[in-house]
């Protein structure tokens, strides 16, 4: 299964088409992703037959947040159980790097029976494997990771140890710099069945007038609807050789 994290509803509808499996909607590229405006997700909801999870953040930095910081998130849970959101993707940490239990359970118990995928506030975590048992215990049914590395193929030890560890009880997805070149090796070390990647390039404006002075870059992040083919159609060749 291949998950493509989107940064507007435009890259949806281009993870949909090229047959990406489940998109994770995030806005912000440049704080690592931070909670979509109502109207997109509603949008993206509305043109999507894939499964769709809003990321459940409102604000970039770290993962410690505040009672009035969770009160917004549970707000944002129940307006993607209002639209008909697949799941959500949570992630929050106590000031010492465990998983904050208390505030992650009360997001997934407002959500049920959406999904909920704990994302890489986990790579920040002090210790990954009783992290893991903490997220199960809460009841998040998958756990997006890097290995605790920058990129996924970096931290592939890890990851795989995770995935034994996991013994079923959890997804864990490998995610961060996964791509068609790497996706086919990653699948073979780790033994993961669901992968993330962004599948990020950019476009230029379409302006036809833009004011140098401004110094600004109009260009847009959107998904490589080629680089998801190649990725879909990587692991369909490994699911096929099993």
């Amino acid at each position: 299964m291949l998950e493509i994290c989107c940064f507007n509803w435009q890259s949806a509808i281009i993870a949909q088409s090229a047959g990406a499996h489940r998109v994770e909607l995030c806005a912000d590229a440049a704080a690592g992703g931070t909670t979509q405006s109502l109207g997109v997700i509603k949008t993206a909801r509305e043109k999507l037959h894939i499964e769709l999870y809003p990321i459940i953040r409102p604000r970039g930095g770290d993962f410690l947040f505040s009672e009035e910081e969770l009160e917004i998130m549970m707000n944002d849970v129940l307006l993607c159980k209002q639209i008909g959101c697949d799941g959500v993707v949570i992630g929050m940490l106590n000031a010492d790097g465990t998983v904050d239990k208390k505030s992650a359970a009360q997001l997934v118990q407002l959500a049920y029976p959406l999904g909920v995928t704990f994302h890489r506030a986990f790579d920040r975590t002090v210790d990954p494997r009783q992290a893991l048992e903490d997220i199960i215990e809460i009841g998040c049914e998958r756990i997006l990771t890097s290995g605790q590395r920058p990129t996924a193929m970096e931290g592939a030890e890890l990851i795989a140890e995770l995935i034994r560890q996991a013994d079923d009880r959890i997804i864990i997805m490998p995610g961060s710099a996964v791509r068609a070149a790497n996706i086919a090796g990653l699948a073979e070390q780790t033994k993961a069945q669901e992968f993330h990647s962004s599948a990020r390039t950019t476009l230029p404006t379409e302006m036809q007038y833009v004011r140098a002075e401004m110094n600004d870059d109009l260009s847009l992040v959107i998904a490589d609807e080629t680089e998801i083919r190649n990725m879909v159609e990587s692991l369909a060749g490994l699911a096929a050789a099993e």
